[in-house]
């Protein structure tokens, strides 16, 4: 077990309920069990101190000390100030303010890249809790036994190698539809060249990364920055789903069609924090509940 005191800037339920990953679910103490990037199943709790909301304790479940400086450290962003972004995005912006008072606790989380990469291809035109469910089911058909937590059995993201040898119909016990022919061929290229270019990404430009992604089968602007943002470093990139279009649209105007508008917007004004901005819009506007309550794109 991992205990780390003095925690900032840090909500389980922001972090995990903001749309970046999909593989935690919230226990009825408001723990959340889960698996990342390949870890042994783990339960995460936090326990805020008295007065502090979002500064407390933290304990990890089924995790050694030293997996806290290999892998939760990077995984939870604890080298970045938090309180920095906030300042700088509440500064002249009274809608950012607001989103931010609400998430206080969002941190964007380094996400192993392929395991984000096929999250985000599921998840195009998609609903989170269905998203999760057809996850689940791949992983627990196709992919490799993780171990169990508390009586129940865990399995890793299918690896490229093993989902470019599936068929359409060996994917139909997930329900993803359209999606099974875009999980295959994108599996392919990247067992193609052992995940070598992939894994490149967070050396290579925003421009460049976004040039490899969108030349994926299944990956179009939207998802290519999803995945930038929550895997290579991209802190810039902005994605635009159906909650930041109707965030943008009632909080500043911009026509609910106008994504060209959206993005300059988002460059001139957020600029190289533009995806802490994305986080802070998309977990406000879903949870004041717009009309399209549910979606995820």
């Amino acid at each position: 077990m991992i205990v780390k005191e003095n925690i900032r800037d840090f909500d389980l339920e922001h972090i995990f309920d903001c749309g970046q990953c999909f593989r935690w679910e919230v226990q009825p103490d408001g723990s959340y069990t889960g698996i990342a990037s390949g870890r042994p199943p783990t339960n995460v709790a936090f326990y805020p101190y008295e007065g502090k909301k979002f500064e407390g304790k933290l304990v990890i479940d089924n995790a050694k000390e030293a997996d806290f400086d290999e892998f939760w450290y990077s995984y939870f962003d604890f080298a970045r100030d938090y309180g920095e972004i906030k300042n700088k995005l509440r500064e002249h912006d009274p809608i950012m303010s607001k989103a931010i008072d609400f998430g206080q606790g969002i941190r964007i989380l380094k996400q192993d890249k392929w395991e984000t990469l096929i999250s985000f291809i599921i998840s195009q035109n998609n609903n989170i809790t269905r998203i999760k469910g057809c996850i689940s089911t791949l992983c627990e058909n196709f992919g490799e036994y993780a171990g169990e937590y508390k009586e129940k059995k865990y399995f890793d993201m299918p690896t490229a190698e093993v989902l470019a040898g599936l068929t359409e119909q060996d994917l139909a016990v997930c329900k993803l539809g359209y999606r099974a022919k875009y999980l295959i061929e994108t599996a392919k290229v990247v067992k193609e060249d052992n995940y070598k270019k992939l894994r490149s990404m967070d050396g290579v430009s925003a421009g460049d990364a976004f040039e490899y992604l969108t030349s994926l089968s299944g990956v179009g602007p939207k998802v290519a920055n999803c995945i930038m943002l929550f895997s290579m470093n991209k802190y810039e990139r902005f994605p635009i789903d159906v909650w930041v279009k109707k965030a943008m649209n009632k909080f500043y105007d911009i026509d609910i069609e106008g994504m060209d508008a959206m993005a300059q917007y988002a460059a001139e004004n957020f600029k190289e924090i533009g995806g802490f901005a994305q986080q802070y819009l998309f977990y406000y506007m879903k949870s004041v509940k717009s009309p399209e309550e549910g979606a995820n794109t």
